[in-house]
């Protein structure tokens, strides 16, 4: 079996400034499945996040959306240097995001993250295998 691709369904408050958070990160927004109630950020060709709010979300579950103050998911992302890690970071912070954590060098990997205006929780990581241990 083959993933062709993965939708990622997030809930927000405000999808006009979620929109504008993600694509001052350089995402691109798929405008033919975006409107009032959901932006769809493209982070690869097979990658897709769907940001929906709050009310339309729960069309979706029969639970409840988690508070801000919780985490039911961290998503991990996976850049192709240490610099690309740290720029998307620091371009999140500016726009609105909070430090997760320290940025973390294990030699081999590489980690950093934040948490997006909406509270959800992105790690940014570059790996290379070459130097991970035996």
């Amino acid at each position: 079996m083959k993933i062709n691709q993965i939708y990622v369904n997030l809930p927000v408050k405000d999808i006009p400034k979620t929109k504008q958070f993600w694509t001052n990160l350089g995402f691109y927004v798929n405008e033919q499945i975006s409107d009032e109630r959901a932006v769809c950020i493209t982070f690869s060709d097979t990658i897709f996040v769907m940001f929906i709010t709050e009310e339309y979300f729960q069309t979706f579950s029969e639970r409840p959306v988690p508070k801000g103050d919780t985490t039911q998911v961290l998503l991990a992302i996976s850049l192709n240097s240490r610099e690309e890690v740290d720029k998307i970071v620091n371009t999140a912070l500016e726009n609105g995001a909070t430090q997760h954590e320290e940025p973390q060098d294990y030699g081999w990997m590489y980690h950093n993250s934040f948490w997006d205006i909406n509270g959800h929780g992105w790690n940014v990581t570059f790996t290379d295998i070459s130097k991970m241990p035996s």
